[in-house]
């Protein structure tokens, strides 16, 4: 069988990919933006690559198009799909009619850490002996691929509530019927497909309808939104998890959450220490605690895999240190979690200057729907740099402006790296912000240190 997917270089399409050439079938792909590391890895597995949307890469017609997300209508090749009359199906639906059928899924939804917490269970998994499958967006550390189907009967999934297709609107999460699902958190995104908190919450129910009674809701005991959703009907056990409430809790050791006590029904499990920081890190770990104890775990032997635990690219990432300035990576695209990252960092460095290069990349931030947030978000930033390309459709001035000092704008990426350069100072801590590629900027701008 020959599968042709359209928006294939995207995490998630990339996954899909791996999957089904796994799975031996012969599978091709086009996108309009081919290029590493994502062409490398997927060459790598002997796929092959289309620039563009060209309707002669469907020349001869494909077995079955597995269409993404990001494809719409007028687009070339999907204008020739449909008036050729080819099967088609969404990546998720592929995913769950294909790959899912028979699995124990897992699956892992909210608003924010779903990619982290996803990687983080998959390799509490693979530490109890469970060999689990897993789809990830994003390319965990422990493993080097966001993708495989793995030995044993669990899979772990991202469950994101981005709509399926240009033909079916549903939440992605919707076609995985999972036995273990773990809402980790939700607030309002997607401004270009929600118009509001309700809408949102209404996919997240009906991904709780699909749950079964003999599985488990692993839900955020301090989510009000969730608590709504819950309060719509819940036909599944549920646990909590939770800081100051819940089933699972945590306290805080150290004050940058590197190190904590976990507790489960008041009772001390014992203590984790590893890399990742922040009070949001501290529930991920409880979340993909409970769900991977729900799977038949230990949770008490687990606990030693956390030191263990490598986070994915851009959650954090490190990508050096020169001339005593730090540089992180990292994928932000909402006001929390903005917040919360930058209040973990600020935990761990003190009175050390943080400085903030950030690009409003997602479509919400595009949209100017988390605008009035985003400066409260900074608190913890010493400075801020805003990329604000002549396109973005409204004025930063207001978020720059609510900053009282510490904030300015770029019009590009090359004077953003300049003038992060020629002010950054020993014993600063720089993160840069988005969640698209921006241009390449902190290796740029550690590259810039270098030559200095």
């Amino acid at each position: 069988m020959r599968l042709h997917i359209l928006g294939i270089c995207g995490t998630f399409m990339g996954g899909v990919a791996a999957l089904a050439r796994e799975l031996g079938l012969t599978v091709e792909g086009s996108d309009a933006n081919v290029y590493p590391p994502m062409s490398d890895q997927l060459e790598a597995l002997g796929i092959g690559l289309m620039q563009g949307y060209s309707a002669d890469h469907l020349k001869p017609a494909p077995d079955l198009v597995v269409v993404g997300n990001a494809m719409v209508r007028g687009n070339p090749a999907v204008e020739y799909m449909l008036d050729e009359g080819m099967s088609y199906v969404s990546g998720p639906q592929w995913l769950g009619e294909t790959l899912l059928g028979g699995r124990q899924v897992l699956a892992v939804a909210g608003t924010h850490g779903k990619t982290t917490t996803t990687s983080l269970l998959a390799h509490l998994m693979e530490s109890a002996g469970l060999a689990p499958g897993f789809l990830i967006g994003g390319v965990p550390g422990n493993f080097g691929v966001s993708a495989r189907m793995g030995t044993g009967k669990a899979f772990v999934i991202e469950a994101d509530e981005y709509d399926s297709a240009f033909f079916d609107k549903r939440s992605k999460f919707v076609h995985y019927r999972p036995r273990i699902a773990i809402l980790n958190n939700l607030e309002y995104d997607h401004a270009d497909i929600f118009p509001d908190v309700a809408s949102i919450q209404r996919q997240f129910h009906h991904l709780v309808r699909t749950v079964p009674r003999s599985g488990r809701l692993i839900v955020n005991a301090e989510d009000r939104y969730l608590a709504e959703v819950l309060a719509m009907g819940a036909w599944t056990p549920v646990e909590t998890f939770g800081i100051d409430s819940g089933d699972w809790r945590a306290e805080a050791i150290a004050a940058d959450g590197s190190h904590f006590r976990v507790l489960r029904g008041g009772v001390v499990l014992g203590e984790i220490r590893w890399a990742s920081l922040g009070r949001h890190n501290m529930m991920n770990a409880l979340a993909a605690l409970a769900a991977a104890t729900a799977a038949g775990a230990d949770p008490v032997a687990l606990l030693p895999a956390f030191a263990r635990f490598e986070s994915v690219k851009r959650r954090m990432e490190l990508i050096g240190e020169r001339s005593g300035v730090t540089v992180y990576d990292d994928f932000a695209h909402h006001p929390t979690a903005i917040a919360t990252t930058l209040a973990g960092l600020r935990a761990r460095v003190g009175t050390s200057r943080i400085v903030v290069a950030l690009e409003p990349r997602s479509n919400s931030m595009r949209l100017g729907a988390h605008a009035d947030a985003l400066a409260p978000s900074l608190v913890d930033a010493d400075s801020v740099l805003f990329l604000h390309r002549p396109e973005l459709p409204w004025d930063a001035g207001k978020i720059t402006g609510a900053l009282g000092g510490r904030g300015h704008t770029a019009p590009s990426v090359d004077e953003l790296v300049a003038r992060l350069a020629a002010e950054a100072r020993p014993g600063d801590q720089v993160v840069f912000m988005s969640n698209g590629g921006f241009e390449d900027a902190p290796r740029r701008f550690f590259e810039a240190l270098k030559a200095g």
